[in-house]
């Protein structure tokens, strides 16, 4: 059994190259092989949002706080709020965060598949995310 005490795992910023705007993530657990499931929470400040991006296993999101949004390729832009849980399933294109005035904390938990769990692609334009 391993404990993890609040604050023993640091915080980090999202990288630029994969969000837009401030947000920051958490780390929460990190399986040890064979097992292969991370998770984190993310708060993204009002504004910030994901690049788009899939995840060879599929995705779950709990939201915690806020109010935000997500939106899978060809789809509706979708409203998220605290208590939703949200599945996205392996390979589709998708991307999540805040709205453009309140802020959004979610968990994020994925599978790592041949060690990678998401893969990045472009950013989310500002029609886009307008909606």
């Amino acid at each position: 059994m391993d404990i993890h005490p609040p604050g023993s795992r640091p915080s980090t910023p999202g990288p630029a190259d994969y969000f837009t705007g401030t947000v920051r993530i958490d780390p929460l657990f990190q399986a040890p092989a064979p097992a292969r499931v991370i998770g984190a929470s993310v708060t993204f400040e009002p504004g910030a949002r994901t690049a788009w991006h899939t995840h060879p296993l599929g995705q779950t999101l709990i939201v915690t706080a806020g109010c935000g949004q997500a939106q899978r390729w060809g789809g509706p832009v979708e409203t998220l709020r605290p208590g939703d849980v949200v599945w996205f399933p392996p390979g589709e294109k998708h991307w999540h965060g805040a709205t453009a005035t309140t802020a959004l904390t979610h968990i994020a938990i994925q599978e790592h598949l041949d060690g990678k769990p998401v893969d990045w692609l472009e950013k989310v334009s500002d029609a886009q995310y307008g909606g």
